[in-house]
């Protein structure tokens, strides 16, 4: 049964000024441990408020940071072209420098609050899905589900080396999805992040899903994929099951 939650826009301490995040809460005393959920170009939308809501109901505690809050507060985009445009052009501001300090900022938050276990996740989205990737590299991160992250392996938001350069400093375990009919991560980019994964001896799993496009996750978009989705989250909560374990 999923657990009830609470939910709130809370303010977290980072690099040179606050920014807000989403706050989700299982109702109650008992300790859990805890989620990032990194979005999309989108913002901090009605998606990925809902995927914190239903990571926050299986049992963790799931907090959203706006990583575009420095230049766009509040942003809550849909999916139009110019959405599309525009978001793009906000992640073009970001670098990876901030973003890790974003996400470092969300974990000592959590670790304020009494509801929190000492034991971090992340979940990303596209562009969230790159910076799991990055998020991963954290040492108090110890799963990451990345979901479509495109250009892993040909650059890293900012400049400099692509972010599969990272992959070495990775202590958790990663569990990465794709759509096989996603044209903006071809399969030789999945191959890549394979190899460099299994060079670097990290655990991970990835899942390519046949006649599945990029943002097969998000039932609000027009890619929206059922099957994939389901598969792929049965997954996510495998994965999450290994914090659990840690307890």
């Amino acid at each position: 049964m999923p657990l009830q939650i609470v939910t709130q826009q809370v303010k977290i301490e980072s690099t040179a000024a606050p920014i807000s995040a989403y706050l989700a809460v299982p109702a109650g005393s008992v300790q859990f441990p805890a989620i990032i959920v990194l979005q999309e170009i989108f913002g901090v939308n009605t998606h990925i408020r809902a995927v914190t809501e239903r990571v926050a109901s299986l049992g963790y505690v799931a907090i959203a940071p706006a990583l575009f809050d420095r230049f766009a507060p509040g942003l809550d985009l849909g999916y139009t072209g110019a959405d599309v445009e525009l978001g793009r052009t906000y992640a073009q501001k970001t670098s990876a420098s901030q973003l890790l300090s974003d996400i470092q900022a969300a974990i000592d938050y959590l670790k304020t609050l009494p509801q929190v276990q000492p034991h971090f996740g992340c979940i990303g989205f596209c562009f969230g899905g790159h910076v799991a990737y990055l998020a991963a590299t954290l040492p108090d991160i110890s799963v990451t589900a990345s979901f479509y992250g495109a250009g892993i392996t040909t650059y890293t938001p900012g400049g400099g080396e692509p972010s599969v350069s990272q992959t070495g400093s990775i202590a958790g375990t990663m569990y990465m999805f794709f759509g096989m009919d996603d044209h903006s991560i071809p399969p030789d980019q999945i191959a890549q992040i394979d190899a460099a994964l299994t060079q670097n001896n990290i655990p991970h799993q990835i899942w390519q899903y046949p006649g599945a496009e990029h943002g097969f996750n998000c039932d609000l978009r027009a890619s929206y994929n059922s099957t994939a989705a389901e598969s792929a989250w049965q997954h996510v909560e495998e994965l999450f099951q290994h914090l659990t374990a840690t307890q």
